[in-house]
């Protein structure tokens, strides 16, 4: 622009003004040479549009009020929601319990015969509190200490079987069923292969699930740590949950 405007105002004499869109040039005489005027109007002019254009589509800032349904979405639709879509979901759980002279030594819902057994403020099923806690993972829900906090003297000795059928429940109620269900338990003492068939039995008829998708493994932990030295008992458990 400046240039344009030193090369006609060489020869001018007579004040002159053109207006052309948001742009005003002002002229001492007629410009000798309009195609330069008229070049640099449609300079000027593309350079405005093109501004205008780069701010419209630079990005509004995100502005969150009251009516705005996406921000305010209840989170139990949308975990429902969530839920619906996915053809299965999988759940990995795990648990430990100290054992110490005193305490029954139960495991899936059975007494097992031991001097020792879980120290713990419900029944200390380690085997049934880590099959919950894969259900739980597996719809997204809070752990079992969330759901039965063991600071609630209700759930005092309570027998672990009443968190399964709650976590069979809910399971059903989010409109799953068990796909296969694998367990591995771990402890030194006592051996459980006199028991196993005992306790997969019990955990099929509270699952409500066909023995032939419930899997239960046990080993020793080779006598190293407090697993192996007999002080404590531990349990995996992975489950597949298919939409119904």
């Amino acid at each position: 622009m400046a240039m344009a405007t030193t090369t006609l105002s060489a020869t001018a004499k007579i004040p002159f003004k053109t207006t052309r869109g948001d742009c005003s040039i002002h002229f001492l005489s007629p410009p000798p040479r309009m195609c330069t005027v008229t070049r640099c109007l449609n300079r000027t002019s593309s350079f405005a549009l093109r501004s205008a254009s780069k701010q419209q589509s630079q990005p509004l800032p995100l502005v969150v009020s009251a009516t705005s349904a996406a921000v305010e979405a209840d989170p139990q639709v949308t975990t429902a929601a969530s839920s619906k879509s996915l053809p299965f979901r999988v759940g990995h759980g795990f648990d430990l319990h100290r054992l110490e002279p005193g305490y029954p030594l139960i495991i899936g819902g059975i007494n097992i015969p031991h001097e020792r057994g879980c120290e713990a403020h419900s029944d200390g099923d380690v085997l049934l509190h880590c099959v919950v806690d894969a259900i739980l993972g597996a719809l997204g829900l809070p752990d079992i200490g969330q759901i039965f906090p063991d600071s609630d003297p209700k759930w005092k000795g309570a027998a672990s079987s009443v968190f399964i059928r709650e976590a069979v429940r809910l399971m059903h109620d989010a409109g799953y069923e068990l796909g296969n269900l694998d367990a591995t338990l771990i402890l030194q003492r006592p051996k459980l292969s006199p028991h196993k068939e005992v306790i997969r039995s019990n955990l099929c008829e509270l699952l409500g699930a066909d023995p032939s998708v419930v899997n239960l493994k046990a080993k020793t932990h080779e006598k190293v740590d407090s697993l192996g030295e007999n002080r404590s008992i531990a349990a995996h458990t992975v489950v597949l949950l298919m939409r119904k």
